[in-house]
């Protein structure tokens, strides 16, 4: 899973995008990385390739191929290893499938991964209020962050006073990773 290609000299940042409304404006986090001068990579949970976001664009915006399933050994490697991964909007059934260790999933296994070998990971959580307050997801939370995870503010999506949505702060990843 996570392999060190040679060739870049920017530091490379895997964004891990999971199914949830607002992954259609990931284009906005993967340009402000640009601007900060990463490279990037996509891997995407298998759900999130269904419509979620612009997948075109965004291999357009990266030059490289979006990632949501394993390779064979014979594939060549598609990115170098991370300097640092953004997760973002990061589900529910994401959080707790890392938390738990079950790497069913490329985006999952690579969460694990990435952790067990302390690249720094930045987490923007998309929740509802519901799901948010069930036990077993702030449990994850409080694993995660005992391994180091950053996490932003949690965005439930919930419409604010007056009616309209929050903007999903997609630039909060990359401040969490600031100093990496």
């Amino acid at each position: 899973m996570i392999e060190r290609v040679e060739g870049s000299e920017k530091p490379f940042l895997y964004v891990v995008v999971c199914a949830a409304g607002v992954a259609a404006g990931v284009g906005e986090l993967i340009e402000a990385a640009q601007e900060r001068g990463w490279e990037t990579g996509v891997i995407a949970t298998p759900i999130a390739t269904g419509g979620f976001f612009d997948i075109a664009a965004v291999e357009a915006r990266t030059g490289r191929a979006i990632r949501s399933a394993w390779r064979s050994p014979d594939d060549p490697r598609p990115f170098p290893a991370p300097d640092a991964v953004v997760v973002a909007p990061a589900t529910f059934n994401t959080v707790n499938k890392w938390a738990a260790g079950i790497a069913d999933t490329l985006a999952v296994g690579t969460l694990c991964e990435a952790a067990g070998l302390g690249v720094p990971i930045a987490v923007l959580p998309c929740v509802a209020g519901g799901l948010a307050a069930h036990p077993a997801y702030q449990e994850s939370l409080a694993r995660l962050r005992g391994m180091g995870v950053r996490f932003g503010e949690p965005y439930s999506g919930e419409p604010g006073p007056g009616g309209g949505r929050p903007k999903f702060p997609w630039t909060t990843a990359l401040d969490l990773l600031e100093g990496v």
